[in-house]
Order: C-alpha cells, then sequence, then structure tokens
C-alpha cells in the first residue's frame, strides 16, 4: 500500500486505525466472520463504518450493529454491490413504474469453478449478492426460506446451494449459487404479468433484455370457454451506461458520510439480507425444511 499509494498513512494496526482522531470512517474488506468484531470496535470508536459483505453472520449481530448505529447518529453501509449495478437501479425504476406488469417471480444464477472458500460456504460468500438485489428490486417482505445443498469438497461447507424466498404475496425467488460449476454464470432473470427481463451481467454490452411476451387467462365469449392466451413480442435492449458498480458504491459512502445521509444499503437493509440467509442456513442443515423469517 505504501508503495501504490506514496503520502498515504499505513498501519498494520487496527487499533491504532480506530484512535487516530483524524479518521472519520473505516472500510472493512475481511473474511465474513470477522466484520462482526471490527464493526463494533470501529462504531464504539465513533467512526462511520462500510462493511463488505456478508453483513455479519448471526441475525442478533446485525440487530445489535443497526441499533449502536442508529443510537449514536454513525453511518452504517453493507457493501451489496449490486443495488449500485447501473442495470439493476433500471430494473428497480421498471419494477415500481409498472413496466414488467405484477411480478410473477425471480430466478438468479451465480455460478462458477472458482475460489473454494474454507469458513464460510457458498450460500453466506455468493447469495448475500442476488438476495440484497432481489429484496431492492421487490421492495417486499420475505416469509420463508427452503435450501438444499452439499457438502462435496470439505465437510460442512456446501459448495452448491438451492434456495426459495417466498414473499408476503406469493412471489417467489429461487437462486442457485455454487463454486462447483463448469459454467461461469452471473444472470437474473424476472417473469412479471406483462413483460419479462434478463440481466445477464457477464454480457459485455448488452447487459439487459427485455422479452415482451406473457400469458394471460382469456375468454371465447362465443363458448364462454376460459383459456390461456400467450403473448410473444419484441426483444428490446435498452441502453444502460454502465459504470463501475465498486466505485459507484464507494462514492455513495463517502458522500453520505460527508454529508450525513442514509446510505441505500444501510444497516437495516444488511439485518433483512442478514435474516434471510439465517434462515436458509437453518433450512440447509434440516435438509430443505421452510424455515420462517421473523
Amino acid at each position: 500500500m505504501r508503495q501504490l499509494y506514496p503520502g498515504t498513512a499505513t498501519s498494520n494496526s487496527y487499533s491504532e486505525v480506530l484512535e487516530d482522531s483524524d479518521l472519520d470512517a473505516v472500510v472493512i474488506a475481511t473474511t465474513g466472520p470477522t466484520h462482526y468484531a471490527l464493526a463494533k470496535q470501529a462504531l464504539e470508536a465513533g467512526k462511520d463504518v462500510y462493511v463488505e459483505k456478508p453483513f455479519v453472520l448471526e441475525v442478533d449481530q446485525a440487530v445489535e450493529l443497526t441499533e449502536m448505529a442508529e443510537r449514536d447518529s454513525r453511518i452504517l453501509m453493507v457493501g451489496h454491490l449490486l443495488e449500485y449495478h447501473p442495470v439493476v437501479t433500471r430494473l428497480k425504476s421498471m419494477i415500481d413504474a409498472g413496466e414488467l406488469g405484477d411480478v410473477y417471480y425471480i430466478y438468479s444464477q451465480r455460478l462458477n469453478l472458482g475460489t473454494v472458500r474454507e469458513d464460510e460456504n457458498a450460500l453466506w460468500n455468493f447469495a448475500p449478492h442476488d438476495i440484497s438485489s432481489i429484496l431492492y428490486l421487490l421492495g417486499k417482505e420475505a416469509v420463508d426460506v427452503s435450501a438444499r445443498g452439499q457438502d462435496y469438497l470439505q465437510r460442512d461447507v456446501e459448495d452448491v446451494v438451492f434456495l426459495t424466498v417466498t414473499f408476503e404475496d406469493n412471489t417467489m425467488a429461487h437462486i442457485h449459487v455454487s463454486w462447483l460449476d463448469p459454467h461461469k454464470v452471473r444472470k437474473l432473470t424476472i417473469v412479471g404479468s406483462d413483460k419479462m427481463a434478463v440481466f445477464d451481467d457477464l454480457e459485455a454490452a448488452e447487459k439487459l433484455k427485455i422479452y415482451d411476451k406473457g400469458a394471460k387467462l382469456s375468454q371465447d365469449y362465443d363458448t364462454f370457454a376460459e383459456y390461456i392466451a400467450l403473448r410473444f413480442g419484441d426483444i428490446t435492449i435498452p441502453h444502460v451506461k454502465v459504470g463501475e458498480p465498486l466505485r459507484a458504491e464507494c462514492l455513495h459512502f463517502v458522500d453520505c458520510v460527508a454529508n450525513r445521509k442514509q446510505p441505500l444499503s444501510d444497516g437495516r437493509d444488511g439485518l433483512r439480507v442478514v435474516q434471510v440467509l439465517d434462515a436458509a442456513q437453518r433450512s440447509l442443515k434440516n435438509n430443505g425444511v421452510p424455515v420462517s423469517i421473523k
């Protein structure tokens, strides 16, 4: 770091960083199991905090940190990267404007043959991206979660997980995550009553496609028989100026610190994601039994 950023102070002591009165905020980009203790120390030291995903590994920890930040008027932001992705922002505006109609269900795939973790499974490593973006897009409360997975490479560290989240109005989301797969996939599909959308983050240019397709119950007035009418329309590729989501996220944190704004992915947002992850982990250990989110 000294070589990359000459003139910038560096330290290998976390306590030294927290004791520096010239520092207003800290970014915690460490392994998941360390997030709670490091974030708590930073908040106790009066710092604003930006902590990478997963926020923490237990619901009680998420509640505690969120309440600490709110009580002491500190900025607490969680690194839910996809909430700052221009394509996800565009999809959010389309859903809110009713352009897709009623959203029936969403499914996502985050697959790779890549880095295998030892301290967290594929659920906690990959799924925060998809859970956070789906909760953000829908703006609804999750009701329950069912998850199945297997630990093929290391005992009790699941390499592949399939989880299904049900929402209060019966909207569903299905998430497939794996670091043991022949394909590299980063794709999210939204099925609405009027239109459908596909976000493929690995596409270089055409990351978002809108399908003017659907199915509706119709009635034949000659026979009074009901039938399903299918509609096949055009595929459009909206122009979305794609910037670097991580840069946008970091700039957002700086803006929140400087102007005392509430982050988009604040502690409450982090808490909602941890609640889904926690329920999914408990379902995972109980062979897919649905677990309620309270």
